[in-house]
């Protein structure tokens, strides 16, 4: 048995700003994560590939209005910083 992955351990060092901030972009990262291992069964982040990131903005996104959409693009954007690649996230 595996322990669940910490997002927050994740992305700690990334974070910053305002505590409400901080909480926003962990909350939408376990939201992002969750979704991506239901549906491409990737466990990690490590394991994404853009076409997953994509295939959140594009579907799960989709009936979300523009503001939300903006916010759960900053949290990828810092994801993707993490992570070390240069995926070009676009609205």
């Amino acid at each position: 048995m595996s322990k669940p992955f910490d997002m927050e351990l994740f992305l700690g060092g990334m974070l910053k700003g305002s505590h409400v901030t901080r909480q926003r972009h962990l909350r939408q990262a376990e939201t992002i994560h969750n979704e991506i291992a239901q549906r491409w069964q990737r466990e990690t982040p490590w394991a994404w590939q853009r076409k997953h990131v994509v295939w959140f903005l594009e579907h799960y996104l989709s009936r979300h209005s523009e503001a939300t959409r903006y916010h759960y693009v900053l949290t990828l954007r810092l994801i993707a910083r993490r992570l070390e690649k240069s995926w070009m996230l676009n609205l």
